[in-house]
């Protein structure tokens, strides 16, 4: 891939800051772009000291200080959202804010500056409770089942438009769930931080046998980066994960075999943990794996380099 300027959104997040150090280390000159009111400052400490590099504090809300800040670059990684799927019919306009109008933000900043490229990350969620399993990016989209996959369809919309409209170059890619290092949310994250707190007894949403498949984040990192190199189309739309998924009880299992504990299961029963959570996720990657990606981790690998990363960073349960 030939040098570029990057702008990252969500620069000091999970995904955000694993993929800054990538570009960085590829030799990119990278502007992160975070309001750090989930990324961590910690998570920079090596970028920052790269001349390539620079981070603004910023909201992706604040539309002329977005603007003004992608000064110079010519492709975006949005990656900034609110990713709490499971509280969002406790603040249903945080979605729209936070997922749909910062995604406008983005494409009109990048309109004002003459930039073009966008790669998004969306999510497998916009295909609700999919009767067609594995899913592939060609299904039929059933009712949505969650304001959060909602707002991400709406923001997928907005590209595909602005891609017809502005001839931008969109990249949407459909993540099932992503572990890893500076893995700060989701499952593994509230396993372990239960697991720490009371070891002999682990509370689960739902009777634990909901199915799930789960991507590595340096795995998605290198498709992210591979697709953008390889895709030529105006919009370009692919679902990431492994070809496999785990039962919540086989991730129990392997997390507590990590960490040397036996707890007694605590069930709330019923296939779904929440409103919105999808008891069966499983996407059909097969299109990104003909152009020559696929991931190197397993399911149960991922599951425990987080847990293992977790345990040995266990100030970030205290940052919750």
């Amino acid at each position: 891939m030939k040098k570029r300027r990057f702008f990252v959104t969500g620069a000091a997040g999970f995904i955000g800051s694993n993929l800054v150090d990538r570009l960085l280390q590829d030799g990119h000159d990278v502007i992160g772009y975070d309001n750090f009111s989930t990324g961590q400052k910690e998570f920079l400490e090596e970028s920052k000291g790269n001349s390539a590099f620079s981070i603004v504090c910023g909201d992706v809300l604040d539309l002329p200080k977005l603007t003004e800040s992608m000064h110079e670059c010519d492709f975006v990684f949005h990656l900034a959202a609110n990713a709490d799927v499971r509280f969002g019919l406790e603040h249903p306009n945080k979605d729209l804010q936070q997922n749909t109008i910062a995604t406008f933000n983005v494409l009109e900043a990048m309109r004002k500056k003459g930039i073009v490229n966008i790669a998004f990350s969306s999510t497998g969620s916009i295909y609700g409770e999919s009767s067609l399993i594995p899913t592939p990016e060609s299904a039929p989209f059933p009712i949505q089942t969650s304001l959060y996959g909602a707002s991400k369809l709406a923001a997928e919309g907005l590209i595909e438009a602005y891609c017809e409209g502005f001839d931008f170059k969109g990249y949407i890619f459909r993540f099932v769930s992503i572990l890893g290092e500076r893995y700060t949310h989701g499952h593994v994250f509230d396993f372990c931080r239960q697991l720490r707190d009371h070891p002999d007894t682990l509370h689960v949403l739902g009777n634990g046998k909901q199915r799930k498949s789960y991507l590595y984040v340096q795995d998605c990192i290198d498709a992210l980066l591979f697709a953008i190199d390889m895709a030529k189309e105006k919009v370009n739309i692919f679902n990431l994960g492994t070809d496999e998924y785990c039962e919540v009880n086989d991730s129990i299992g392997w997390i507590c075999e990590r960490l040397g504990v036996s707890p007694h299961r605590d069930y709330t029963g019923g296939e779904r943990g929440w409103i919105g959570d999808n008891p069966f996720i499983f996407l059909d990657c097969s299109k990104i794996r003909k152009l020559g990606w696929k991931p190197k981790l397993t399911i149960k690998d991922g599951i425990l380099r987080t847990t293992e990363y977790l345990k040995q960073h266990p100030y970030l349960f205290d940052k919750k």
